[in-house]
């Protein structure tokens, strides 16, 4: 027998979902075929350290089966490599590194199952006017009789063609074999729904029985993290009812650029995505419409948005293309197709519109983020950003649109930080820092209270206090910056050891620690370094756009998606992830993108909007622009090392510049590391 011929039992804690797989096969592998989450952020080349497992030794009878370290291939030289550079304990492995041997009992630690992640895109109150591209039409026609031998679905569409005066009246192919059971279920009065849009012929999409009073529309927001979908009622434009689920994605890679690498590298694999992604969201259309006592069959029209990545995965196209320049699009017109050709469970005659994408990795969700923001409106300078593993970024007024992306990489999203992890109950999402003794008191989510008030210490113990998110970090940097704990530079002052136990020697820096009930957590140099240059990415985005349009006045500052919705918007500034502006005019605007699609979904008349907008506006590539390493490099320092922040500096007080001695900033091993009691 071969190699490949041996096979060995695999049980995943704990979820306990177990399989059999060939000898050689990666851990990581194994489990993202069974659904199992295992954080990944580097594409399986053993980098970033999220994919962390240990194997659960002994015999396990009701699984007959004995477990053993040794059943996982010996660690490979990037395994290696991390192990000594970061901190790997000695009982865990890299999952996308151990290759399987034998039988095994694998357990997926705490801290690595950050799938039960708070979905925050909530649908956006607006009032939209409906106009949609379905309409109802109920008619009755004679029966049939000897004296007229014509088919009853001609006579069907003349009767529609006289009530709507549609003379170039269609009928989708799928309602051919119904339509005489249903003219006579409904002795002869029908209501007919017809799907009419620019580019395509007027069609008979769906036909009942009698009279039918609602029908429903759906919108979606293909987030890379997070799915959110949008009910709304197509008659009267009411949203009336939305849900959320995790991007099932995730485990095949953290960020986009891992999931173009992983088709990259499994070209077979493409299939698989498109299903995770499709699958997710026909179980939010069973949630939905269970919501209000509807049917799928009573949802005919839908729209889309998402980034470029996830638009082409959802669509089934190899993104690979996007994953270096010039990062061509396959498609990026506005498109209508069939519900069904997406293997989306709605009403068999089913439209889907698909938002146009702006550039290569400006995406529909930035086009319906701008829709639903409209600065093309105004005569104020709006700054619109969504901050996510790719920054997608619209600047300017009526007079002139431009847009761009940044890599920011995932840090905003507690991925390459030490403690990071998505927002999930147990996350720290909110922190303050006592300039005078240095102390944190923070939040979580999963409990109201805060970390020093009473009733703080019982309610966490269901959640616990696992890591910190997004929002989080970004809090923390901006108020260690803000105590004089880091320079400007982002370095953690070493001399502040002798104020606070909380400052420790790590090695050559210092580290800062907020928690260490559950698990320690602390802010290190690495992390600070992390997000440092992701908003150093973002701003020097902002910034190119700021030097095309001729002018750094900013009014507005609209700060897009989940996670820029619990920014606070002081501590973005401080931290320099946005220009200087008015505080009051900074503001979070939500799921802007799933508002946008709602109107796009709702009023034809958006579409044509955002269809004209996206080709009016004026796309940067910000790799190709030679001003972006030096609008990077000024960005790295807190807030800027040379934009004035006027109008923070009028709001609250910025620290005092400071230079750190070389001891102070080198940390070395002279500080003994000191931990609190």
């Amino acid at each position: 027998m071969t190699e490949t011929d041996r096979h060995a039992k695999v049980v995943f804690q704990p979820s306990g979902r177990r399989g059999t797989f060939p000898v050689g096969t990666p851990l990581l592998d194994a489990a993202r075929s069974l659904g199992v989450y295992v954080e990944s952020v580097c594409g399986g080349r053993g980098i970033c350290g999220r994919c962390q497992i240990s194997v659960s030794e002994g015999t396990f009878a009701k699984e007959n089966l004995t477990s053993a370290a040794k059943n996982l291939e010996a660690a490979t030289e990037a395994e290696n490599r991390y192990a000594s550079l970061r901190n790997l304990p000695a009982h865990r492995r890299l999952s996308c590194q151990a290759k399987i041997l034998g039988d095994l009992v694998v357990d997926v630690p705490t801290d690595a199952q950050t799938n039960r992640q708070v979905v925050r895109k909530r649908a956006e109150a607006r009032q939209i006017d409906a106009d949609s591209a379905i309409s109802l039409i109920t008619v009755s026609i004679d029966e049939p009789d000897m004296e007229t031998p014509r088919g009853d679905i001609d006579r069907l569409r003349e009767a529609l063609t006289s009530a709507t005066g549609l003379a170039d009246l269609c009928i989708d192919p799928i309602l051919l074999p119904a339509v005489q059971t249903t003219l006579r279920k409904g002795q002869w009065t029908v209501t007919a729904a017809i799907h009419q849009d620019r580019g395509v012929l007027p069609t008979l999409v769906a036909l009942w029985p009698g009279e039918k009073n609602a029908v429903y529309g759906l919108a979606v927001d293909i987030g890379s993290t997070t799915i959110a979908a949008h009910l709304c009622n197509l008659q009267n434009g009411r949203t009336v009812s939305s849900a959320g689920t995790s991007n099932p994605q995730i485990r095949f890679g953290e960020d986009l650029m891992s999931r173009v690498s992983y088709v990259q590298m499994n070209p077979a694999k493409l299939p698989d995505l498109t299903r995770a992604v499709r699958e997710a969201i026909n179980s939010l259309i069973g949630k939905l419409v269970g919501d209000v006592g509807a049917e799928r069959s009573d949802v005919l029209d839908a729209t889309f948005v998402g980034n470029p990545v996830m638009h082409h995965l959802f669509l089934g196209i190899d993104p690979v293309e996007l994953g270096g320049a010039p990062f061509a699009l396959a498609a990026s017109d506005a498109m209508v197709l069939s519900a069904r050709d997406l293997d989306l469970e709605l009403n068999p005659g089913a439209r889907v519109y698909m938002l146009p994408c702006i550039a290569g990795h400006v995406g529909a969700d930035a086009a319906a983020a701008t829709l639903a923001e409209s600065p093309y409106k105004h005569d104020e300078i709006t700054l619109l950003v969504d901050v996510g593993t790719n920054a997608e970024i619209v600047l300017g007024s009526k007079k002139r649109l431009l847009a761009a992306s940044s890599p920011t990489g995932p840090a905003f999203e507690g991925a390459e930080i030490s403690s990071g992890q998505r927002a999930a109950p147990g996350a720290i999402e909110r922190i303050r820092i006592d300039k005078e003794t240095l102390e944190p008191r923070f939040k979580v989510i999963g409990v109201d209270e805060w970390s020093d008030e009473e009733g703080f210490a019982e309610k966490v113990d269901s959640v616990g206090v696992t890591g910190i998110c997004g929002s989080g970090i970004i809090e923390a940097v901006a108020e260690m910056y803000l105590a004089g704990l880091i320079t400007e530079d982002g370095v953690i002052d070493g001399a502040m050891a002798a104020r606070t136990s909380r400052v420790q020697s790590r090695g050559r820096t210092f580290s800062y620690l907020i928690a260490d009930q559950d698990v320690e957590i602390s802010i290190l140099q690495t992390d600070i370094r992390a997000i440092q240059l992701a908003k150093g990415a973002l701003y020097a985005g902002v910034k190119l756009l700021q030097d095309k349009l001729g002018t750094y006045r900013l009014d507005r500052i609209r700060l897009a998606g989940a996670f820029g919705s619990y920014i606070d918007p002081k501590y973005a500034m401080v931290l320099g992830l946005i220009p200087d502006c008015p505080l009051a005019g900074v503001s979070g605007v939500g799921n802007a993108a799933g508002t946008g699609a709602r109107m796009a979904l709702l009023n034809r008349g958006y579409r044509r909007e955002i269809e004209q907008t996206v080709r009016d506006i004026e796309k940067i590539e910000t790799a190709l622009e030679p001003k972006f390493q030096e609008h990077f490099v000024n960005a790295m320092a807190l807030p800027n090392k040379v934009d004035p922040f006027p109008n923070l500096r009028g709001a609250i007080e910025l620290p005092e510049k400071k230079t750190l001695v070389e001891s102070e900033a080198g940390g070395g091993e002279r500080r003994r590391r000191r931990r609190r009691g």
